[in-house]
């Protein structure tokens, strides 16, 4: 689809410039360097490295005949350098190829070799050496200044870069259809795919987000989800250039409860594990029966609502979103009863997550609301498929024609692979709901279909639950696995804790069961206490459960299982 004919001020490079020149005193960055250290960036610095960086990459390009649109990857955590490389290597006439800072070696060298990136940013990273054989060798690295020292020490820096090179000067720009970037993706089931995007279809992206979700110069979010990922990539680093606002960063995972509370965020998007992180060490010090009764009560419910989003560092977050795969409606529920709604989004890497998302200020749980602004969306009349079209749509999958045309089809419409219902009724008339995917139907040795996407939602309910998934093709009833959260693995080191929490789990089985038909029910819970990963490759970066991998493991194992007649069993 082609991109709408968006003013060239709205484009990615042209934003740095507009902020350059507009507020270049204006604080925006805020990095944690460690040791309660913080380090600032105004505008005018961030556009300056960036330049310096830029001036760099075209002088190392000309000197190894790098053609324009050649690929530079960045291997790192969130943080202020992430942006500016992204920036500089725009900038420079080059495409950026961002990845998980969690990656295996051997994802880590499939990208790079897919990519044939020419240069690798290695910054931030808590896994260094166990990444770093998966660099192709002779690959030029340069390091930044929170990269591990081992890269410090073996690549070229930032900053001995940036002090050694004059600023690119000028306004380069890149047009709407260029390439911007490849997004790598391997989604819930195979190897990763390297989705194309534009300039123009980011400018869009966040053109259409901020019409449903207002962002304004004043805001302050938290980055912390990788960049790697689509939403961070929109929401966060597009929605920075769009608008100025303030962006944070966490330092670690030990420190991210105090860098949450030092950004008091305005706008937070998370994903449900964390929101769900959040509700169980909000009921670690304050049991659920007692806060729910707390609620209740006129003037107690209301401090104590202040009380507990200020401890969770939320207290002035206006905008709240998950996303990245379904929240538990009770959970939805849960936040609205804190005074702070949810908005559920819905998307994909290939259309840039601006699909669907629900309305601020009205209550449409169960759904993924309406289309953004200048989305199509359509059924298909045969499977129920989700199909969509927007300007944000991807260019398609890097070097993979045959895999674009199976994705897109002739007439411009995705693929999502999704089972939905457009409902058309009340306050959520227009809005999507998510029942399934389409090739996630099986069969039971009994002929029926089961969908498992909508038993795993009320499954994954519980809140010592991490993960779920529902198996059971071609056995004679569907069968639940679970991932336990750490509380529960604890729990169920003690002989009392595990009786107590086999016994609850089975309390719950019956609750789901009694809302399913018949050939929907589960015949029995499979709980697991080995973590499912992205190493061991049973979930995506975004804690996704990749279903194939899931049923490749535990398949062969549960006609054993489900022999014991057990309806909890703990493996």
């Amino acid at each position: 689809m082609s991109v709408p004919r968006l003013s060239s001020d709205a484009l990615a490079l042209q934003r740095l410039y507009h902020w350059e020149d507009e507020a270049p005193d204006r604080l925006t960055l805020r990095q944690p360097m460690g040791g309660g250290e913080i380090k600032d960036f105004t505008w005018r610095e961030v556009a300056d490295q960036t330049r310096r960086m830029a001036a760099h990459l075209k002088t190392l390009g000309l000197e190894q005949g790098w053609a324009p649109g050649s690929r530079i990857a960045i291997l790192s955590k969130n943080c202020a350098w992430w942006l500016m490389t992204d920036l500089a290597i725009w900038m420079a006439g080059y495409v950026s190829v961002p990845l998980y800072p969690t990656l295996t070696a051997e994802s880590v060298h499939q990208i790079l070799t897919h990519s044939e990136a020419r240069l690798l940013f290695v910054g931030k990273l808590d896994g260094w050496e166990t990444m770093k054989p998966g660099v192709p060798a002779g690959l030029p690295c340069i390091s930044y200044p929170v990269s591990p020292e081992e890269a410090q020490d073996h690549y070229d820096t930032w900053d001995a870069i940036c002090w050694d090179t004059d600023p690119l000067r000028g306004r380069p720009s890149r047009g709407a259809d260029e390439l911007c970037t490849i997004i790598y993706t391997s989604g819930t089931t195979g190897q990763p795919k390297g989705v194309m995007h534009s300039f123009g279809s980011f400018a869009w992206a966040i053109h259409s987000g901020v019409r449903r979700v207002n962002l304004n110069s004043e805001d302050r979010m938290l980055s912390y989800l990788p960049l790697a990922h689509v939403v961070e990539r929109v929401l966060v680093e597009h929605g920075w250039l769009r608008t100025g606002l303030t962006l944070y960063f966490a330092e670690s995972l030990d420190t991210f409860a105090a860098d949450l509370k030092r950004a008091r965020p305005t706008v937070f998007f998370s994903v449900p594990r964390l929101w769900t992180k959040f509700q169980q060490g909000v009921w670690a010090r304050l049991p659920q029966g007692k806060l729910e009764l707390l609620l209740k009560l006129p003037l107690v419910g209301k401090l104590v609502r202040r009380k507990v989003l200020t401890a969770l560092g939320l207290d002035q977050c206006r905008l709240a979103a998950g996303g990245a795969a379904p929240m538990p409606v009770a959970l939805l529920r849960w936040y609205r009863s804190l005074g702070l709604p949810i908005n559920e989004g819905y998307g994909m890497t290939e259309n840039l997550a601006v699909s669907h998302i629900t309305t601020p200020g009205l209550d449409q749980t169960g759904t993924v609301g309406p289309a953004y602004d200048g989305v199509q969306t359509r059924l298909d009349p045969i499977t129920g498929e989700l199909q969509m079209k927007s300007p944000a749509l991807m260019m398609g999958y890097y070097k993979q024609a045959e895999l674009t045309a199976e994705t897109i089809t002739p007439d411009g419409w995705l693929h999502t692979g999704d089972k939905a219902d457009i409902l058309t009724k009340g306050s959520v008339s227009g809005c999507v709901r998510i029942t399934g995917r389409v090739k996630d139907l099986f069969k039971t040795s009994k002929g029926k279909y089961v969908a498992p996407a909508p038993i795993e939602d009320r499954l994954g309910a519980h809140p010592l639950l991490e993960a779920v998934a529902v198996v059971g093709a071609g056995l004679s009833q569907p069968v639940g696995l679970a991932m336990l959260s750490a509380e529960a693995v604890n729990q169920v080191a003690t002989a009392g804790g595990r009786e107590a929490l086999l016994a609850g789990l089975a309390t719950h089985l019956a609750a789901v069961n009694a809302k399913l038909d018949p050939h929907e029910q589960l015949d029995m819970l499979a709980v697991v206490t080995t973590p499912w990963t992205v190493d061991n490759g049973l979930v995506t970066p975004t804690f996704k459960v990749r279903r194939p991998k899931v049923e490749e493991v535990y398949g062969p194992k549960l006609e054993g299982w489900v022999a014991q007649r057990r309806k909890v069993l703990l493996v």
